[in-house]
């Protein structure tokens, strides 16, 4: 039996089985296939582009945190205990770094898949679903944003910024923001048609990183600015990454947690149903 044989055979099989389950017309349960072929289209890839990302916060770390941040004394943690300034913002560029991880892959690279490779007209037309790509396009933007988060944890802990055993759980809570993040990215650049749009997101990502208690609390803000800001998701990421890392976990955070987990759910929903609309007639 030829090759072509085997392929067809086996494409038919996972069709009929795929015929049989619920949610079939949008999901097949080989997600996994979307970032296997990321993988190997990553190791093709120049590391630079996969550093970019990560060194960008490690750099607003070392000039601010031990370069401003011997200028400025009085920095307390979310219990009023003072920490020094380096500690007090190297949780919210943790944060940052899994949200950069995440919105790279989620847009620009998604924005050349979906509109110059059409690879995503090419995976549809298989027994793939679109939330199978859906998921596999963010399980691998996930991937990127965990990497991120390791590598600056590990840059961390000889510069004495880990005071607390809870900092372990700041991993998997760079895992849940880069989920949210790359889920929203990828929804967000389903709808964006030319690269003169891509541009927008850049202009939200920037403010938002600035002025999202990175660098200050927000209180120095008027009350109705604060309140725009703790719209804003990386404000909710920077704060279950400080309650981790600085060991002030409270039953607050449960509520940042929820509000990523909103955020992941609306975006595959969005995502998987713009997928739909784009690709299946």
């Amino acid at each position: 039996m030829s090759i072509v044989n085997l392929v067809t055979d086996s494409a038919v099989a996972l069709a009929e089985k795929r015929s049989k389950r619920l949610g079939r017309s949008i999901y097949s349960g080989r997600s996994r296939v979307a970032i296997e072929r990321n993988f190997m289209a990553f190791k093709s890839s120049t590391w630079i582009v996969v550093l970019s990302g990560f060194v960008e916060p490690l750099f607003y770390l070392l000039s601010f945190g031990f370069g401003i941040g011997r200028l400025i004394g009085g920095v307390t943690d979310g219990s009023g205990h003072p920490v020094s300034y380096a500690a007090y913002i190297a949780p919210a560029l943790l944060a940052t770094s899994a949200m950069n991880g995440a919105i790279y892959d989620s847009t620009w690279n998604v924005f050349f898949k979906m509109h110059f490779a059409k690879l995503y007209e090419t995976m549809l037309a298989t027994s793939l679903g679109p939330l199978d790509v859906a998921m596999g396009e963010i399980g691998w933007a996930l991937l990127r944003g965990l990497v991120y988060a390791i590598g600056f944890i590990i840059v961390m802990a000889p510069l004495g910024l880990i005071p607390s055993w809870w900092a372990l759980l700041a991993i998997p809570g760079a895992v849940l923001i880069a989920f949210g993040f790359a889920s929203f990215g990828m929804a967000i650049t389903s709808y964006l048609k030319t690269f003169h749009h891509m541009q927008w997101i850049n202009f939200v990502m920037l403010p938002m990183f600035l002025f999202s208690g990175t660098f200050y609390p927000l209180s120095i803000y008027p009350t109705w600015i604060q309140w725009l800001i703790e719209a804003l998701p990386l404000w909710h990421a920077i704060q279950i990454e400080r309650s981790f890392m600085l060991g002030t976990v409270s039953a607050g955070i449960f509520g940042h947690l929820i509000y990523f987990v909103v955020m992941i759910v609306l975006g595959l929903i969005f995502t998987t149903r713009r997928l739909t609309t784009l690709f299946i007639r």
